[in-house]
């Protein structure tokens, strides 16, 4: 059955070049949408995942740049016992500035219980719903912070 195809499509060939008509056959476009959508179904989810991942990376960025602000304000005022609020006008004067989404099912940085000046752990959750963590004696890990006193 093959090889009859093949032969009257052959043939088909033939009879367009020998009349001077150019053109694709109609199995020749199909091949070609096909291809297309197989491209495409692999492109999207690899393109979805790249952005989330960039969407995740900028609640890390934040926590970063938080803890960095925390740190300034504390060397700032040593003799601050509460822990400076989590706001772009309070920290922006040690270089914090937000710069992930918040909105929707995305909680804004925030103190764990017991946090002060010079012992403190932030979460904060993304767009994506990961949610992350930052303290005073660590770098930005997954999850959200215990309920210890210490960090």
């Amino acid at each position: 059955m093959y090889f009859t195809l093949m032969g009257k499509l052959s043939a088909r060939r033939q009879n367009l070049s020998d009349d001077k008509d150019k053109g694709f056959t109609l199995i020749e476009l199909l091949v070609v949408v096909i291809i297309i959508g197989i491209l495409a179904a692999i492109a999207i989810p690899v393109y979805l995942g790249v952005q989330n991942n960039a969407k995740d990376s900028a609640v890390k960025s934040d926590l970063s740049n938080i803890k960095t602000a925390i740190v300034a304000s504390y060397t700032n005022d040593n003799t601050a016992t509460t822990a400076p609020a989590l706001t772009s006008a309070n920290l922006g004067k040690y270089g914090y500035t937000a710069s992930a989404d918040y909105s929707g099912s995305a909680s804004a940085p925030a103190y764990a219980t017991n946090s002060t000046s010079s012992n403190f752990c932030v979460n904060a959750k993304g767009t994506t719903g990961n949610t992350f963590r930052i303290s005073t004696n660590t770098g930005v890990q997954d999850g959200a912070c215990g309920a210890a006193t210490t960090w």
